[in-house]
């Protein structure tokens, strides 16, 4: 993958490219920022360019036999490490490793380096499933990196979301940043970095991945989606410097689409008071799944900040789809100074008993019956 792929990040990749210049090349590091920037796409860009022996202009070749190999992302040298779940019939004396799902790996970088762990848990088959990378893994790990490099250059272990290793594993992984071998390239990928033992944070250079910025989403779009002009601005204002929220708003069928309907269907029923068909709504929803509840409650939050911001008739300041703001024109006026505050703590009383294993029935219901006094202040 070339540097020229990722979208926007020219600050971080002038960055990554002077340490190479430099010889400044940390023996560990760690991209960091929030879902959607670009910090996968970043981080194979760069072990690309470590593996190529023909750099031109700043970037990877692409036509080298190092690169050749990196397109299917099959180079020897080049070591993946991320969360997996318990492979179908294993015993629990199994040792879960990465290996365990390299077809499904290889099979999801191969459509795009933006992808989210909700993708990933998907293309497992992971269920209910929280995935996590064991003390195996630190141990395969070693093994491969006590190998001499297959191509007499850099040995890369690229590391997607670190902050997801069990004590065990996090504890061996320390010991090999503290004594790395020789030609070895530690790159973590991470979101949520205070999850990380204060002892690899310290051992690895950091570098931040801001949001994309809001016209290089624009014309991303417009380069490789061929969206319109109008809709790309819309959608990338919408996108907050997520690339993988801008790619939401292309399908059709994507969850936000689900959420608004679910938005609006519970504020209709609370407009007319309609007890029984809230409690079918609370139902419905119950049967989401926590986290699926908790984006749909965040979904909720947003849109009531928006309709309360779109009574003020300044555009530049709304961030909705077309559809949104349909709905919008003849909903925004039900929040107002008086109730936008406690709808929005109400929201946050819900996400905090959902995330606390409330009855999700109970839960809902009660923050349905609600609704009905708060959109008639």
């Amino acid at each position: 993958m070339k540097f020229e792929e990722v979208i926007g990040q020219h600050t971080a990749r002038e960055r990554l490219l002077q340490l190479v210049s430099e010889d400044r090349v940390p023996h560990a590091m760690m991209l960091c920022g929030p879902a959607g920037a670009g910090k996968m796409a970043l981080a194979l860009a760069f072990a690309s360019y470590l593996l190529c022996r023909n750099h031109e202009q700043g970037d990877s070749c692409g036509n080298c036999p190092q690169c050749i190999m990196l397109r299917k992302w099959e180079h020897p040298d080049l070591h993946f490490v991320y969360p997996v779940i318990r492979p179908a019939g294993t015993s629990a004396e199994h040792k879960m490793v990465s290996d365990d799902f390299s077809r499904e790996w290889h099979h999801l970088i191969a459509q795009g380096p933006y992808f989210t762990l909700d993708q990933w848990l998907a293309e497992m088959g992971a269920a209910n499933q929280q995935a996590q990378i064991g003390a195996g893994e630190s141990d395969a790990l070693l093994r491969k990196l006590s190998l001499k490099s297959s191509q007499g250059g850099y040995k890369v272990s690229l590391i997607w979301l670190p902050e997801r290793m069990n004590a065990e594993c996090a504890n061996k992984l320390l010991k090999l940043l503290e004594e790395p071998p020789m030609q070895t390239v530690f790159i973590m990928v991470c979101e949520e970095p205070e999850y990380l033992i204060e002892t690899i944070r310290s051992r690895v250079q950091r570098i931040d991945v801001p949001r994309i910025g809001e016209e290089a989403i624009r014309e991303a779009l417009i380069s490789r989606r061929g969206i319109d002009e109008e809709s790309a601005a819309r959608i990338a204002r919408i996108a907050g410097g997520s690339w993988l929220k801008a790619l939401d708003q292309l399908d059709a069928g994507n969850e936000n689409r689900q959420f608004l309907d679910m938005f609006e269907m519970l504020m209709r029923l609370a407009y007319m008071r309609n007890v029984r068909d809230m409690k079918k709504w609370s139902e419905v929803v119950a049967a989401y799944g926590r986290e699926r509840q908790l984006r749909l409650l965040s979904y909720f939050g947003r849109m009531i900040r928006e309709n309360f911001v779109y009574n003020f008739r300044q555009p530049e300041l709304c961030y909705m789809t077309q559809d949104e703001e349909s709905f919008s024109r003849n909903f925004s006026r039900f929040v107002n100074e008086r109730n936008v505050v406690e709808i929005s703590e109400l929201i946050a009383r819900t996400q905090r008993d959902i995330r606390q294993n409330a009855n999700a029935k109970m839960a809902f219901f009660d923050f349905a019956l609600k609704m009905i006094v708060l959109i008639k202040r």
